[in-house]
Order: C-alpha cells, then structure tokens, then sequence
C-alpha cells in the first residue's frame, strides 16, 4: 500500500504543487488586503469618535469597529441580527444564523445526548436550517458531552448571563457559518466514547475529546466575539485541521496554561491555508503560553492587550507568517520571559526566514519582540496604504473586552462532585498524548487508545488528503472513490 501511495504521490505531485499550491479552498487569496480592510475599519471608526460627542452614547463610538457597528443603536435587540455584519477580519464572512428563525433556549438541561429536549441549547444547534439562538433568561449550562454544533448558527447571548461548562464543551467540525458571541465558557473536561446527535438525522460514536473550551476541526468562517475563556482541561480556543476563515475578537481570556492552538502539526500541509485575525482581545491573569501558538498559515495578532504570560505570548513553528500591529505586551517579572515571542523547536538558521513582524506594538516592562524575514525590513510598512492603530490606544479599544458586564477577572470554578476544577493542568485520557499532540484520530473514530503518528507517515497522509482534492476538483468523485478504493486493497 506504501508503495502504491509513494507512485500516486510522485505522479501527482507537481499537478497539486501547482493547481492547489498548498491552499484551502476556502480561504483568502490576498491576506495583506484583509489585514488592510481592518486597520481601514479601525482608522474610520475612530475618526468618527474625534469629529463626534462621544459623552453622548458611552457605548458608543468607542473607536472599536465590531461594537459600534451594532451599539450605536439604541434599539438592538429588535435587530440582533445585524450583527452578523459587524465582524471583521479572516472570519468577517461568518453568516451565523444570519436571515434564519429565532430560537429561544428556554432549558438549560443537557440530560440526553442522542434526543435532546426541544427548548434546549443541545436542541438548537443540532438543527439543519440557519438559527440565531438567544436565551429566555440567564443559564449555567452543565454540558454532559461534547456539544456538536451545526453549519448556520448564532449562539448570542446578549441580554443574558450565559455560562456554559462541564464535558465537552462546544465543537465546530466539518461545518461552516458560526457566530459565538457574549458567552463565558470555562471548567471544560474530557468526556466521550458515546453517541452524540450532530444534526437531526445523524447520530455518531464519538472518542474522547480533548476538553478544549471551543476546538475548531476543519471548519472555516468562524466567528468568536465578546466571549470570557478560563479554566479549560486543554485548550481554551483549538483551530486545527484544515480550518480557515477565523476571527477571535473582543474576548478576556484568564487562568489557563495553554491558550490557543492553530494548526493540528507540524507536518499537515493543508494548515498551510489556515488565515485567523485576533482582535481586540484581553490576555490576562494567569496565562502562561500560547496566545496564539501558530503552526503554519497566516496569523493576524492587531491591537490586542497582553498583560500577563509566564513562558511566553506569541510561538510558533512550521514557518507560519504572523503579523503583530498595535499591540500592547507588558511583561513579567521573570526576567527569563520578557520575551513576546518563541520559535518552538526550531535552530534559528530555520526560521531566520520566516515572516514574524512587529508594527506599531507598545512594549512594557521590559517585552521585546524578535521579528524576522520580512519583519526584518522596513519596506512592508513603507508599502502599507495605511498605517495601523498604535498599541497606545490599546485601553479604548479593548474597554469592552469580555463579555459585556462581567468581571474582568474571571476565576469561576464549579465542582462537579469529585472535586473542584480550577486549573488547566487536568490528566485525562482525553487530554494531550505523551508526544503533546492531540488525538485527532482518537476522536474521529471513537478510539479509546491514540495512536502515535511519525512525521513521514503524517506527511504522506496529508499529502495523499490533497491528492484526493484535487482528483474531486479536477476529475470528480468517482475517480477519487476509485482512487480510496485502490488504496484500501
């Protein structure tokens, strides 16, 4: 079969090199334009504050252009949906439940897994038709299992205090189109080997999960704003496989080790289209790494406030390209992590090359960021149309930060009867592999003993991944089941 893949893969690979050059098919073929399209939003909204009173309308023109698009009126909640068009960035084409029903979550229960009761949020996001969800009232949402959530869908829970915890947490797989706006979500833990709805006419076994506060599985057009993380197993936010098209925005994230992770490994070649803006953002107390941790892709970092990491703020590795704009970093104590950023693993004769740049970023107490390859020049600030938004006005643009009304400094710890969680050190079976990768396998397919994957074997599957798209884009699907079948025998 080794040999069979090795000849397809020789045959095929300059048609994929150039038809697909290690792209997505989803995401944006001129990122810089992107990043532009934000620091222009930027720009606008705070020439709008200077020319008008903003005594007049505290929560309005704040200079923050995702909440004034849809604060500015007083009468929101009778258009809740137009914040579907507020988002910007990578994941500015996140449609949520944009255009669908209303549902109203009326039951915080989340006792049946497989028929879950109408009325609760398991309910609602399973169904097949676009949705924007809201709360009857405030909610403590303990999650049984994983909450599998569908294409289409608003969670938004202005107007509420909405919390969701326990086993699981909230999962995007295969799916497109989400919006998550003004939840908390924390105490998240490893749970599954059971049956879970994830549509109304799909029941599927599930492996065990990883306990991240929201885990992002090839999904693309993504959508977190206004949400409070803390105090998960794993990650609090995980983007990995082949997921594109993500903005993580307006957030306060607490009391975690391993903040964010994108891109799955090393050696999977599609994260290579992996395009996320993070914006806006509050990383405070008790982090200690990964804000974000980036493998491959593009990383848009833009005014957002660090004021708190142990290791370090922002890694990476398998030459990802990370653009830092108007941030602010303060550093700690230690003087051994005054540095913002870390290239994990990697000599630097390596990653000399790649494309981490700084511009605009305020750096406090003593934090210093190394840029390389083209971050090393001045020529792309000199090209930029418009310059960014400096981290000194960084307290403005994050003052909302979180969800609206709560306390910034989120240490919520709920017990679950054998015990309090209240760290992000949990060893469940669920959790990393002794290698420190996920066991994306594991929960594909329901396996309950994660199998360690050498590099050479997870390159040839991410290559023989590509190989299948482009046959389905170029030749069609029955050539690619011909394709699967040969390689099965």
């Amino acid at each position: 079969m080794l040999s069979v893949i090795c000849i397809l893969l020789v045959s095929f690979f300059p048609l994929i090199i150039v038809s697909l050059n290690l792209t997505l098919p989803h995401q944006h073929p001129y990122p810089e334009a992107v990043v532009q399209d934000v620091q222009r939003k930027v720009n606008e909204s705070f020439s709008r504050r200077q020319v008008l009173d903003a005594t007049i309308n505290t929560q309005c023109q704040t200079g923050n252009p995702i909440d004034d698009c849809w604060r500015c009126d007083p009468n929101w909640s009778k258009n809740r949906q137009r914040l579907a068009d507020c988002a910007i960035g990578f994941g500015q084409g996140a449609m949520g439940g944009k255009n669908g029903k209303y549902y109203v979550v009326s039951d915080s229960s989340d006792t049946d897994v497989v028929n879950p009761k109408p009325g609760t949020l398991r309910h609602a996001v399973i169904q097949d038709e676009p949705l924007w969800i809201i709360f009857s009232g405030d909610m403590y949402i303990i999650l049984k299992h994983e909450l599998i959530v569908n294409s289409y869908k608003t969670i938004d829970g202005r107007g509420a205090k909405v919390h969701i915890t326990g086993n699981g947490c909230i999962t995007l797989q295969y799916i497109s189109n989400v919006i998550i706006h003004n939840i908390h979500i924390y105490n998240c833990r490893p749970s599954g080997n059971t049956d879970i709805r994830s549509t109304p006419t799909h029941v599927g076994r599930r492996g065990r999960s990883d306990g991240d506060g929201i885990s992002i599985f090839n999904s693309r057009n993504i959508w977190i704003d206004h949400c409070a993380l803390s105090h998960c197993t794993d990650g609090l936010i995980d983007a990995i496989m082949g997921s594109t098209g993500i903005t993580i925005s307006n957030s306060y994230f607490t009391h975690h080790d391993e903040v964010m992770l994108l891109g799955h490994d090393d050696g999977y070649l599609p994260d290579s289209g992996m395009q996320v803006t993070i914006a806006f953002n509050h990383f405070g107390v008790g982090l200690v790494q990964r804000m974000p941790r980036c493998r491959r892709g593009y990383i848009h970092v833009v005014n957002n406030d660090f004021t708190e990491w142990q290791m370090y703020a922002i890694g990476g590795s398998a030459n990802p390209t990370i653009n830092s704009q108007g941030n602010r970093y303060t550093a700690p104590v230690d003087a051994n992590a005054k540095e913002v950023t870390k290239r994990v693993d990697t000599d630097e004769g390596e990653w000399s090359d790649w494309n981490w740049r700084t511009e605009g970023d305020v750096m406090v107490n003593g934090a210093f960021f190394v840029p390389s390859g083209e971050g090393m020049s001045n020529q792309y600030a000199k090209a930029s149309s418009m310059e960014p938004q400096s981290g000194a006005i960084i307290d403005q643009l994050t003052l909302n930060a979180g969800v609206f009304g709560a306390p910034r400094d989120n240490s919520i710890s709920i017990s679950y009867g054998g015990g309090t969680t209240t760290g992000a050190t949990g060893s469940g079976s669920g959790g990393p592999t002794a290698n420190g990768e996920n066991d994306f396998f594991g929960m594909m397919f329901g396996s309950a003993t994660p199998q360690k994957l050498s590099t050479t074997t997870t390159i040839l599957m991410s290559l023989l991944i590509i190989l299948v798209l482009y046959i389905t884009n170029n030749y069609g699907g029955q050539l690619s089941l011909q394709l699967l079948l040969l390689l099965l025998l």
